[in-house]
C-alpha cells in the first residue's frame, strides 16, 4: 500500500503531551492518527462527541461578555480604535502566524 504524508500544525505542548500519551500507549503519534483516521473511515463519523460546555447563550450572558471586554478595552488603551485600526491589528497578527 503506497503511503502518504499528512502534516498537521499543533500547539507544541499538546504535541508533547499528546506523544507523551501515545508513547504510554504503546505507540507513536503518526500510529495514533492513523487508528483514528481508520475509526472515522470505518464509522463514517467523529468516534467522539464534539460540543460546547456553554449550550445556551443568554441575552444577559452575551451581554455581560461585551461590558467585559469594554472594560479590558478601555484598561488597556485602545477603547477608542476605529474598525479600521482594529482590521489592521487583525492583519498584522495573521501575518504574524503565517511566519
Amino acid at each position: 500500500m503506497a503511503q502518504a504524508t499528512f502534516s498537521v500544525r499543533m500547539d507544541e505542548v499538546l504535541k508533547k503531551q499528546f506523544d507523551a500519551l501515545c508513547q504510554e500507549f504503546g505507540m507513536n503519534a503518526s500510529t495514533a492518527i492513523n487508528v483514528f483516521a481508520r475509526a472515522v473511515v470505518r464509522q463514517r463519523r467523529i468516534p467522539f462527541e464534539i460540543s460546547s460546555p456553554e449550550s445556551d447563550i443568554t441575552r444577559e450572558g452575551a451581554m455581560q461578555a461585551f461590558m467585559a471586554l469594554r472594560a479590558e478595552a478601555r484598561e488597556n488603551g485602545v477603547a477608542d480604535m476605529s474598525l479600521e485600526d482594529i482590521n489592521r491589528e487583525i492583519d498584522l497578527a495573521r501575518m504574524e502566524n503565517e511566519i
